[in-house]
């Protein structure tokens, strides 16, 4: 039971992406979700969660990335507006083990990669 993400790609600094995250095999609704990065080289960093009622964001991406849930289609979006050269990295949707955004996260996807570049 692991989400699949979907969604990057190559953009231009300043440039939006949208990555998605399905679900499969659980109903999103009953557990919170994170969006976590690893760029090259560096270790897992935490982006964003939903979960609870509230969202929370990392400071780096505060005010220019959204986290959303479609529930109709049992999804998980990420919104990323105004991109910069940092924000490259292959990008994760976390399932955590409950719907308290402070649950441990327990499984991930694949992820999709992002690379903001001129």
């Amino acid at each position: 039971v692991r989400p699949v993400e979907s969604g990057g790609g190559l953009v231009q600094p300043g440039g939006s992406l949208r990555l998605s995250c399905a679900a499969s095999g659980f109903v999103f609704s009953a557990y919170a979700m994170s969006w976590v990065r690893q760029a090259p080289g560096k270790g897992l960093e935490w982006v964003s969660t939903s979960g609870g009622g509230s969202t929370s964001y990392a400071d780096s991406v505060k005010g220019r990335f959204t986290i959303s849930r479609d529930k109709a289609k049992n999804m998980l979006n990420l919104q990323m507006n105004s991109l910069k050269p940092e924000d490259t990295a292959v990008y994760y949707c976390a399932k955590h083990r409950a719907f308290s955004p402070t649950s441990m996260r327990v499984a991930r996807g694949q992820g999709t990669q992002v690379t903001v570049s001129a």
